[in-house]
């Protein structure tokens, strides 16, 4: 009968080992795609921007400015940033957790082992072997135990708490990955309008110092006329402001050139030195991106692929606060020897074997369980609302930098007008000096607008880089191609 009873205790163990070895579900997964899609407002079918560009959302934007220059200090950004690297760690502490908290769903083994030395003061000496093993059988005299054991215990996931509780781990994994992504986007379109900043402010220095050359020019040509009495006091003044105005326009690009370059060094990990090298002109207006569809940003975007994952981790929580209020069953089992002898502690007549089950019910927790019900019920609800909010900041971004995109081009187009307008009225005067129909001071006046109107142009010109790019990143399109796009963030 005992041996009967040994076999089934072995073969109930052996099934619930089994079934501890079951993959987890997700959970709440339907449920958190339902309540997500119900917290955003309807969808049009197509961007409301007239000016959106049908087609697909391209991967590998970097390339499109076609600066190798570039491309290396993205890649070189992609490792060294300081913030990516914690962003990667946090992915890899996430996927620590969800091993950690995946550990209860298998049965838990420990091994033990051990030994004692028990002496008496009786003055028992001269026994024979039989004497004392008989003492030692009572506890009494001298003697030496050695013990060897093995213990299983299993909690079996009766209403899928603990499942749950991985679940939601894991949803908080794959959110740390996604936000990994999107910080991997972010950095890219940072390094980008970074370096196209330095090239412009480079430029906008070349220009002030035109103008400061210009100016001085104007200040000598003034100073001399008030000499002759053909200028006043307040004209001299006047041109003395202007030149100090410029000088100090001069001063602030030059100091906003070498704080880019700091910057721009930072965000590569690197030493701030200032001396980071660029190409000389900013790249040509890319074409504008393929934008795709509505519908298709919310499956696309890292950042609001995070926020969907975080309403499962907290409905997977929900579902296991839930279950913490029911009972739990526990089994374990033991399996050990002991004896006098060292060799004989595994003696199958020194070996004893123990199947229990222990069946535990929360009765009175003074509110506790309720309230992390309530607490992880607050939680789904605000992560649902960060879902939403996240969304709709999404679908503004992308609509905005399509319509930032639409007046860029008509400011880009007038300014052109105007630059060109004011080189012409340049070579005009130019012509009326040599006649000596004017003279310098108009030609220098002239020559003041021309700058004023480079100026403005180059200006735009990066304002419509950052657009693409501001807009690429909106509509969450990778900077890389899909060849070099790595499969998480430990690679």
């Amino acid at each position: 009968m005992s041996k009967q009873l040994a076999r089934l205790a072995t073969i109930a163990l052996a099934g619930t080992l089994i079934s501890a070895c079951t993959s987890v579900r997700p959970v709440n997964d339907a449920r958190s795609a339902e309540l997500t899609a119900g917290s955003v407002p309807p969808k049009p079918d197509q961007w409301t921007s007239v000016r959106a560009r049908v087609g697909e959302v391209q991967v590998g934007w970097i390339a499109a400015f076609n600066d190798p220059v570039l491309i290396k200090l993205v890649e070189e950004a992609q490792v060294n940033n300081r913030n990516l690297q914690a962003a990667a760690a946090n992915v890899r502490r996430a996927k620590a957790v969800v091993r950690q908290a995946g550990a209860p769903l298998l049965p838990f083994v420990d091994g033990s082992a051990g030994a004692s030395r028990q002496e008496t003061l009786d003055g028992a000496t001269g026994l024979n072997a039989a004497q004392a093993q008989q003492r030692a059988l009572q506890g009494i005299g001298n003697f030496t135990n050695y013990n060897a054991g093995l213990q299983v215990s299993y909690e079996v996931d009766l209403w899928n708490r603990i499942e749950a509780g991985q679940a939601a781990t894991i949803a908080s994994a794959q959110a740390a990955e996604a936000d990994y992504r999107f910080a991997q986007y972010s950095i890219a379109a940072s390094v980008a309008q970074t370096y196209f900043l330095i090239i412009e402010t480079r430029q906008q220095v070349e220009v002030a110092q035109g103008i400061v050359d210009a100016l001085t020019e104007i200040v000598r040509i003034v100073e001399l006329r008030f000499q002759y009495g053909f200028a006043s006091e307040y004209d001299v003044s006047l041109a003395q402001s202007d030149l100090a105005s410029a000088r100090d326009s001069l001063a602030t690009a030059q100091n906003g050139e070498i704080e880019a370059r700091r910057a721009l060094e930072a965000l590569v990990g690197r030493y701030p030195a200032g001396l980071l090298e660029t190409a000389s002109a900013l790249p040509a207006q890319p074409a504008a991106p393929g934008a795709g569809l509505p519908s298709e940003l919310l499956e696309r975007r890292p950042d609001v692929i995070a926020a969907e994952r975080d309403v499962a981790a907290a409905l997977n929580a929900s579902t296991q606060a839930r279950a913490a209020r029911l009972p739990s069953l526990t089994l374990s089992s033991s399996l050990g020897g002991a004896s006098s002898e060292l060799e004989n502690v595994l003696d199958p007549a020194n070996v004893v074997w123990t199947l229990a089950g222990n069946l535990l019910a929360p009765i009175f927790r003074g509110g506790a369980l309720d309230a992390a019900v309530d607490i992880a019920d607050a939680d789904v609800e605000a992560a649902t609302a960060i879902y939403a909010n996240t969304a709709i900041n999404a679908f503004t971004e992308v609509e905005s930098a399509l319509d930032r995109g639409v007046f860029l081009r008509t400011r880009r187009l007038a300014l052109e007008v105007s630059a060109d307008r004011s080189r012409n009225a340049l070579r005009l005067s130019n012509l009326q000096y040599g006649q000596g129909e004017i003279d310098l001071f108009d030609v220098l006046g002239v020559q003041q607008r021309v700058f004023g109107a480079e100026s403005s142009l180059l200006a735009l010109r990066r304002a419509q880089l950052n657009q693409y790019i501001e807009l690429s990143l909106a509509l969450g399109g990778d900077w890389r191609d899909a060849s070099q796009q790595p499969s998480g963030a430990s690679e």
